[in-house]
Parts: C-alpha cells; structure tokens; sequence
C-alpha cells in the first residue's frame, strides 16, 4: 500500500508538471514510474479503440559490425514466445481472442512495438505488452524459422535497381559506422544469430528507464497510469545509462577527398541515377538547425520553386529532390537526382550550378518560404488525426529528440528566417565535403564514357 500511495503522489505532481509545458496538447498526459517507465497518454474517444506502443531506444545505431542487424531481428523474435505464452502458435491464437492489429518497426533510433484492439480490452492488452517486452524465451528452434524471414526482407530490399548505388553511397557515407545508419543488417550476421545475443542486447536497452509506453485512444489517463503501474510498477530498471555504458561511437566529419566520389556499374540500372549527400544537424548539437534544414527540403521540394524548374522543368532531370532525416546523431541531408539521359553530361553541370546558388538572396522568394513552413505545420496538424499512427511520430521524437522539441516544432518552423536557411547551407552544404555517387549500367557506361564522376560536375 506504501507504493501506491507513494505512486499517487507522485501521480499529481507529474500531471501538474505536464498540464504546464507550454504547446503541449491538452489530450496529451505524462507520467514517470519509479522504475523510469515514461507513460505517455493521448485521449481520443472518437472511436472505441486503444493502440498501446512501446519504444525502445535501440536500433541499428547501437549495433557494431558484430551485431548489424540484431535489433531487427529482436524486434520480430518479440512476437513469438514469452513466459506466459508457450509458443508462437499460442501467441498468434491470444492476439486473434483479443483482435489485436499488430506489428513493429526497426530503425536507426528506434525500435518500436504496437497493438491496436478494442478499448474495452485496455487491461489485456497492457498485460500482453507486459509479458513480451519482459519476459521473450528467444526458444531457438523459432529463431532458426524466422533468421531467413528477416533475411528475406533483406534481400527484397536488395532488388530494388536503386539497391547499389544506395548500399555503396552509405559505406561511403558512414564508413566504419556504417552499421550503426543500417537497420538492415547483415546476411551472414542474421543467418548465425543465437539466443545468447538476443538476450544481450535485452541485457543492454530493455529496460523501463530505456523505454516509453504510449496508449491512445477511448481511455482516461488516470485509469491508464493506475493500471500501467500495477502491470509494469516492478519492471527492474537497469540502474545505468546505456549509452554511458556503451557509447554512441563519434562520426567523424567528411573530408574532402576523391574517394568520396564513385561510380557504381550494374546491369539492373534501368536509368542513371546520382546521389549526393551531407552531414546534416541532429538534435544534440543543432535543434534549430533540423527545423530550418525542414524547411529547406520542403521549399525545394515544391514545383514551383528555382531547383524544380532549372533542373526538371529545363530538362535537365527526370527527378531531382533533397531530404533531409532528423536524427540524435548526424542527420543526413540528400540530393537524389536522375539526370535525363539526352542532356547526360549538362545535366550534372546544371545540377552543380544550382547548389551553388543555394545561399543567395533571391534562390527562393518570401512567399515560398512562408507557404513551406505553412505546408509543414499542417501536415503535422494532418498527421496528428489518426490516433492509431500518430503514436509512431510521438515515439520517433521521443527517441531521437524529445517530445518537448516535437511539440514546439510548429511555432520553431514558424520563426525560420531567410537569414537562417542561407547559414544551414553555408554551414552543412555549400563549399562543404560530400559523398557522390552515380548508378550505370555497362551499356550506360560505355556509350558515355564515363570514368570519374566528380568531372561531370565542373
């Protein structure tokens, strides 16, 4: 009884804390158990459903070569077997007896698992969170059917004709740590994967003070943290930080150099296809800089604006687009470009010129910027409407930046300046080192004899 009084208490002062953070949503709570369990919160009776959502910060960004690939993996092993369900075939018949809609996702930052069912099965289906995310048999003979089901996603990936020119611009990019931006993995390290290194990776990250259980839906969150506290209330903290523990190896910054540039040469390559990319802001170092870096790609990203019009509308592209990923650690800014095979050569040049006008004063107008960060925080108002998706963005924030950050993004977009965008490409992209890659086939290659990629932008 001393526990739950104590939780209560604690209960109050948690739900005061988040009714004052300021952008906060009013249907959004917050609370924090003893173990470090962070329990999010979203009311939405609109319909009577209620998905539950567990994050983990693990992904591929904790795996070194030995282990590319094992989150993933983990995160389908966790739909098998636990201690209070036998089998998969068991685990399979409870999720049909509840209707449960479920899946997860692996990536760099995250790894996340979810459940949708009735709201009337709320309790069910936290206990049934319960028992996989603490208590998975990782039994071998149900790693040794799902190894090649992992591999095979793989491998699907590998048939996409982009797939070469992806893989080698990434070991480009990332170099020794290219595992740690690879959520995919490894053939030979899924294939060998053992129960022994399922469960040290649970040893290191699946722990409540690494984690967050999100519920949304038809539910009073009061109801929710009552019963996530008597579910989850003795679930052992790990007691260290993992990250102190195992740190996040440092990415070194780009060099200039010619090996940075490459030609990949494939007979799947239907079209060319070149890649250019940056090492961009993250949220540890540059939180202004991931929002005005949104802002950009958006403003490009737009028919109208200069980069479409010379490069697509010129002729000069089949495609051209830039990105940029938010991410705890380095985010990537992208060019991804198809240059029009009977403009081959002039295309690259074209392309070069553009980049090279990123920063000046007339490259975009004032209406454009405004209509991007108006675009951009409506479809974050969009995104907010599905409750049942909407839980995988407050997880992704909560992994690679933080709720706070995500709830303030909308008035941070609304504050971006011109200013501000022609300082994010001074400092990540004009003048500054960057990987290229150009995807041919032998017939491409052959027909214009090109040897060196970095020539065709001069």
């Amino acid at each position: 009884m001393k526990h739950a009084v104590f939780t209560l208490s604690l209960l109050v002062a948690t739900l005061t804390a988040a009714a004052q953070k300021t952008n906060w949503p009013s249907n959004i709570f917050l609370q924090k158990l003893p173990n470090g369990l962070e329990i999010l919160v979203l009311e939405d009776n609109s319909v009577p459903l209620v998905t539950i959502e567990m994050a983990v910060k693990n992904g591929s960004y904790t795996e070194d070569n030995e282990y590319n690939g094992l989150s993933h993996l983990y995160e389908h092993m966790f739909f098998k077997a636990n201690k209070d369900i036998p089998s998969q075939e068991k685990y399979l018949d409870r999720i049909r007896e509840l209707g449960i809609s479920f899946n997860g996702t692996t990536g760099t930052e995250r790894v996340n698992y979810f459940f949708t069912l009735g709201s009337k099965e709320l309790r069910e289906g936290l206990q049934f969170m319960n028992s996989a995310i603490r208590y998975p048999l990782f039994l071998k003979e149900e790693m040794k059917k799902e190894n090649p089901v992992v591999d095979g996603e793989f491998q699907r990936a590998e048939s996409n004709p982009a797939w070469p020119l992806i893989d080698q611009f990434n070991h480009k990019m990332w170099g020794n740590n290219y595992s740690r931006k690879n959520p995919i993995g490894d053939h030979d390290i899924i294939l060998t994967a053992t129960p022994e290194k399922m469960r040290i990776i649970k040893d290191k990250y699946y722990y409540p003070d690494n984690s967050m259980l999100i519920v949304a839906g038809n539910v009073k969150h009061d109801d929710v943290f009552k019963q996530v506290t008597q579910i989850y209330g003795d679930w052992k903290p790990a007691g260290f930080d993992p990250f102190q523990r195992w740190p996040i190896p440092a990415f070194p910054p780009l060099v200039k150099s010619d090996t940075l540039s490459f030609i990949t040469v494939h007979e799947n390559a239907k079209v060319p296809m070149c890649q250019i990319g940056w090492y961009g802001p993250d949220t540890r170092k540059d939180e202004k800089g991931t929002i005005v870096a949104d802002v950009f790609s958006y403003i490009l990203s737009q028919k109208n604006s200069k980069f479409q019009k010379a490069l697509v509308d010129g002729g000069y592209a089949l495609d051209a687009n830039i990105s940029y990923y938010t991410q705890k650690y380095v985010g990537p800014i992208s060019v991804f470009f198809i240059p029009n095979p009977d403009k081959f050569k002039e295309s690259f040049k074209a392309l070069q010129k553009e980049i090279d006008q990123f920063d000046s004063d007339d490259y975009f107008t004032d209406e454009q910027l405004e209509t991007a960060k108006i675009k951009l925080a409506n479809g974050e108002k969009f995104g907010s409407e599905a409750t049942s998706n909407y839980v995988h963005t407050l997880s992704f924030w909560w992994c690679s930046a933080s709720l706070d950050y995500y709830f303030n993004y909308v008035p941070e977009i609304k504050k971006v300046t011109r200013k501000d965008v022609q300082d994010y490409v001074r400092k990540y992209i004009k003048g500054q080192p960057s990987v290229k890659g150009l995807l041919l086939s032998p017939d491409m290659q052959k027909n214009w004899q090109v040897d060196k990629l970095d020539n065709l932008f001069l």
